[in-house]
C-alpha cells in the first residue's frame, strides 16, 4: 500500500512554498550557468592582461589565451563536476538531502570568492590558482545537481512536478544573463572611470575588474543559504529510507497546506530488500540507469560543443568590432553584450517552453523532439559549412545557433536533468541522478574540450589541425540522431505518476523496469508487501 503522506503530497495544490523551493534550489544552477558564461569574456581580460605580448603574433592570435591553458581551464571545472556529482549524490541517500545541501552550496560560494581572490599578478601562478578554485567550484555545483533534483521532485505533486523541475533548471537562464549583465556594468565602469582611450588596450585596472565579475556570482548562492539550511527533510526520505512516518508529517506540515489525517496509524515501510547495483537493482532499474545516463552523456556532447559556434560567432568583424580597434573593457563588453542577446532570444526561451509544456506533452515526447531539431540544425551548418559559412558567419548562421541552442534547452537538456529524479526508489534516487549526471559531464568535457580541437581545419593559434568543423557537426547531427535513438527506446514516460509508481514495475506487462523480453520481474516478488518503497 502507498504512505498516506506521500498520497496526500502527490495531491497537494500549488502552495507558495512550491516557488520559495524553486528559488532556494535554482541558486545551485543559476550558479553554474553564470560561472559557465562569465568565463568567455573573463578570458578574454586574462588574454589582455597576460599574453599582452602576443601583439608579436599575426591576425587572430592577438591577446589570445593559449589553446592548452583555455581546454585546461574548461576542462578542470568540469570534472569537478562528475566528482561533485557523484560524491554528493552518494551522500544525499546515504545521510539526507537537507545535511548535505547546505554544504554544497557553501563550497561554491567559497569557491567563487576564491576565484576572484587568486593570488599574484604572476600569469602562471594566477591561472593554476584560478584552475584550482575552478576545480573546486565544479565539485560544488555538481554537489548541487542531484540534490535540487531530487529535492524538488519529492516536493511537488504528480501534476505540476515536471514544471517544477524544469523551473529549477531554467534558472540556469537567469544566471547567463545576469553574468553578461554583470560583466557588462562591471566593464562600463571600470572603462570610463579609467578614462582609457581605445588605443591603450589594457588599463591596469583590468586586472581588478575580472576578479570582481567572478565573486559577484558568489552574493546571490550566498543569500539563500539560511533558507537551504531551514528546508526540512523530504517527506519521502524520511518516510521511506529513514522509516520515521510520523516525523515525515511533521515535516510537511511545517511547511505545506496539506490535509494529513490518521498517519500515525500507519504501519512503517520494512526495509529494503536490495541494495545499489545488486543484480536485483540492474534486474529492475538497469534499463532506466542507462537511459538517463546515456541521454545525457550525448547532450552534454553536443550542447558543450557550442563553443565551436561562439568562436566563429565571436571573432567575426560582423558580429564584434576587432581586438585591435578597443581596449579591454571594451572587448568584454561586446562579447557579453552578444552573450545576453542570444540568452534572451533563444536560451530562457527554451527553458519555459519545457516549463510549460513538459507535463502536458510528456518528458519523452519532449526529449525526442530537442534531439531532432539539434540535429537539423548541425547539419544544416555542418554539410554547406565550407563553402557557405566558413568564410561568412552571417545572419542564418546565427539563427541557426540559436535554434539548436533552443531546442536544447526545449528538449534534452532540460529533460535529462528531470527523468532522473523521477525514476529511481527514494533510498537510490540522488545517487542515480549523480550518476547520470557525471555520465553527462563526462560527455561536456568531450564535447568542449575534444570536438574544440577536433574541429579545426588548421593549425592555428595553438591549436593542432583537426578533422575539420564540417565533420564535426556532422558527427554531433549524428550523435542527435543516437539520442533520438536511446530516448524512443529506453527511456520511460513518467508524466502524471507518482514517484513511487514510476519506480515500480511497468503495470501493463509486469515485467521488469529492465524489459527483458524472457525475464519477468522477480525483484518486486519478495517485496510486494513493502510500503511505498522498493
Amino acid at each position: 500500500m502507498a504512505l498516506k503522506v506521500l498520497s496526500d503530497l502527490d495531491s497537494a495544490r500549488t502552495q507558495y512554498y512550491h516557488f520559495k523551493a524553486i528559488i532556494v534550489a535554482g541558486m545551485g544552477l543559476f550558479t553554474d550557468a553564470y560561472d559557465l558564461f562569465c568565463i568567455p569574456p573573463i578570458m578574454r581580460l586574462l588574454g589582455r592582461i597576460y599574453y599582452g605580448d602576443s601583439n608579436k603574433y599575426e591576425g587572430d592570435q592577438l591577446y589570445e589565451v593559449s589553446a592548452v591553458v583555455t581546454s585546461v581551464m574548461v576542462g578542470t571545472a568540469l570534472l569537478g563536476t562528475v566528482i561533485g556529482q557523484l560524491v554528493f549524490g552518494y551522500l544525499g541517500d546515504r545521510i539526507g538531502r537537507r545535511r548535505v545541501y547546505g554544504l554544497a552550496l557553501m563550497l561554491m560560494v567559497l569557491s567563487s570568492i576564491g576565484c576572484g581572490l587568486s593570488l599574484s599578478t604572476s600569469r602562471t601562478f594566477v591561472l593554476l590558482s584560478l584552475m584550482f578554485f575552478r576545480f573546486a567550484l565544479g565539485v560544488g555545483i555538481g554537489g548541487d545537481y542531484p540534490l535540487s533534483a531530487t529535492i524538488m521532485s519529492e516536493f511537488s505533486n504528480r501534476k505540476t512536478r515536471g514544471a517544477f523541475i524544469a523551473a529549477v533548471f531554467s534558472m540556469q537562464g537567469f544566471g547567463i544573463l545576469v553574468s553578461s549583465t554583470v560583466t557588462m556594468i562591471v566593464c562600463a565602469i571600470f572603462n570610463r572611470a579609467s578614462n582609457y582611450p581605445a588605443t591603450d588596450h589594457t588599463p591596469e585596472s583590468a586586472d581588478l575588474a575580472w576578479r570582481l565579475i567572478l565573486m559577484i556570482g558568489a552574493v546571490p548562492a550566498g543569500l539563500t543559504y539560511y533558507w537551504r539550511m531551514m528546508m526540512p527533510e523530504t517527506a519521502r526520505y524520511t518516510a521511506l529510507v529513514e522509516r520515521n512516518v510520523i516525523q515525515a508529517v511533521k515535516d510537511m506540515q511545517k511547511v505545506l497546506d496539506v490535509s494529513l489525517s490518521q498517519i500515525a496509524e500507519e504501519s512503517q515501510p520494512n526495509p529494503p530488500s536490495y541494495s545499489l547495483f545488486s543484480k536485483e537493482f540492474l534486474r529492475c532499474h538497469g534499463r532506466d540507469l542507462f537511459a538517463c545516463a546515456a541521454n545525457w552523456f550525448l547532450v552534454d556532447v553536443v550542447f558543450y560543443s557550442s563553443n565551436l559556434f561562439q568562436s566563429k560567432i565571436y571573432d567575426s568583424d560582423r558580429y564584434l568590432r576587432s581586438k585591435r580597434d578597443v581596449n579591454a573593457f571594451e572587448d568584454a563588453f561586446q562579447y557579453a553584450k552578444l552573450q545576453a542577446i542570444i540568452a534572451i532570444c533563444s536560451t530562457i526561451p527554451g527553458y519555459y517552453a519545457t516549463v510549460y509544456f513538459i507535463d502536458r506533452v510528456g518528458r519523452v515526447k519532449i526529449q525526442i523532439m530537442g534531439f531532432f531539431f539539434m540535429a537539423i540544425g548541425m547539419f544544416a551548418i555542418g554539410i554547406p559549412y565550407d563553402i557557405y559559412w566558413d568564410k561568412d558567419p552571417n545572419i542564418g548562421f546565427l539563427f541557426l545557433y540559436g535554434l539548436t541552442f533552443f531546442f536544447s534547452n526545449f528538449g534534452p537538456n532540460t529533460t535529462t536533468f528531470i527523468v532522473p529524479a523521477e525514476l529511481f526508489p527514494a533510498r537510490f534516487r540522488s545517487t542515480c541522478h549523480g550518476i547520470s549526471g557525471a555520465a553527462g559531464k563526462i560527455g561536456a568535457i568531450i564535447g568542449s574540450v575534444g570536438f574544440l580541437w577536433a574541429s579545426q581545419n588548421k593549425a592555428k593559434n595553438g591549436y593542432t589541425k583537426g578533422i575539420g568543423m564540417t565533420a564535426s557537426l556532422v558527427i554531433l547531427g549524428g550523435i542527435c540522431i543516437l539520442g533520438m535513438i536511446v530516448t524512443y527506446f529506453f527511456t520511460r514516460e513518467t508524466k502524471g505518476r507518482s514517484l513511487e509508481e514510476n519506480e515500480n514495475e511497468d503495470e501493463t506487462t509486469g515485467t521488469c523496469i529492465l524489459r527483458s523480453f524472457t525475464n519477468p520481474c522477480i525483484c518486486r516478488q519478495a517485496s510486494n508487501n513493502q510500503v511505498g518503497d522498493a
